[in-house]
């Protein structure tokens, strides 16, 4: 089943940081690595990995984006003690963001950023079956913040078998961002849950390219497709990466680069040469600079 793939961007660190996620969840392995040369930031490592199920690419990219809390994934787990073991392992070098506690909406749950900033959210879920253990968490904050609810109904128009599933409102007086409508929200985008709400609180942070979204294209009408309902930021496009109307940023990608990228060295550089110069990736002109003597 065809899922969106979050990716995430590190300085140094996305192999090692991928080597520890996946020893902390069950049905999680390392992909594979590949190295991108000749990049504006030098050689690049990228590692593909599944943590729980879902597939996560990660790239080191040097020191450009950093992450922030308007990102983070939630991961809804059995029982107190898989809580626990998480909680201590994010912990080691991290930050707490909301203590681990009960709240009165979880018996115990708990927010937190791990060594590398990347931010978790630990849920104990035993009421009901898990269908998605990891859920990536959107939190519109700053000038985003109230556009929760009309970005979940944007994207679910855009992506086959998606919906919104459900939405909370805000109670009067319950958040200090003046702005800020639903306090959380379910959606469904391309067989992938999200979930998704308005920040509560004034900060100065929002959305950037330490995490973006892979959106895997058949053909080059697909990315014609999402290309022209996500690129909105004209100078942020760069190949295949889009940012969209409310900040967040896309990979709209063919789903056999892996393949144009593979071959020689000679085939390889003249294949990443012709994309660094892309906006939006082209397929025809791609295959052709593969296949030039």
């Amino acid at each position: 089943m065809e899922k969106l793939i979050p990716h995430l961007w590190y300085d140094k660190d996305a192999k090692e940081a991928a080597q520890f996620y996946v020893t902390l969840f069950e049905d999680s392995r390392l992909e594979s690595f590949n190295i991108i040369e000749d990049t504006p930031s030098g050689n690049a490592e990228t590692v593909q990995f599944t943590l729980a199920g879902l597939p996560f690419a990660a790239i080191s990219g040097g020191p450009y984006f950093k992450f922030n809390p308007s990102i983070s994934f939630a991961v809804a787990c059995s029982n107190t003690e898989e809580v626990k073991r998480l909680w201590e392992a994010f912990s080691v070098g991290g930050k707490v963001l909301m203590p681990l506690d009960k709240y009165p909406f979880a018996n115990l749950y708990g927010w937190i950023q791990d060594r590398y900033g990347l931010s978790w959210q630990l849920l104990l879920h035993d009421f009901a079956p898990i269908s998605q253990k990891i859920t990536p968490s959107l939190l519109f904050s700053g000038d985003e913040c109230g556009k929760a609810e009309e970005a979940m109904e944007y994207y679910t128009g855009i992506f086959e078998n998606s919906e919104v599933t459900f939405v909370n409102k805000y109670k009067e007086g319950e958040a200090k961002a003046k702005n800020a409508k639903i306090n959380f929200a379910s959606v469904k985008l391309k067989n992938t849950n999200f979930s998704a709400g308005d920040n509560g609180y004034d900060v100065d942070y929002g959305f950037n390219e330490a995490v973006s979204f892979m959106i895997n294209c058949k053909n080059q009408e697909e990315i014609d497709y999402y290309f022209e309902k996500l690129s909105d930021v004209p100078e942020a496009a760069q190949c295949g990466w889009v940012k969209d109307k409310y900040g967040l940023s896309w990979q709209i990608i063919p789903d056999n680069l892996g393949e144009l990228l593979s071959g020689t060295n000679e085939e390889r550089a003249r294949v990443t040469k012709a994309f660094l110069k892309m906006k939006k990736f082209d397929i025809a002109l791609l295959k052709k600079a593969k296949d030039e003597n």
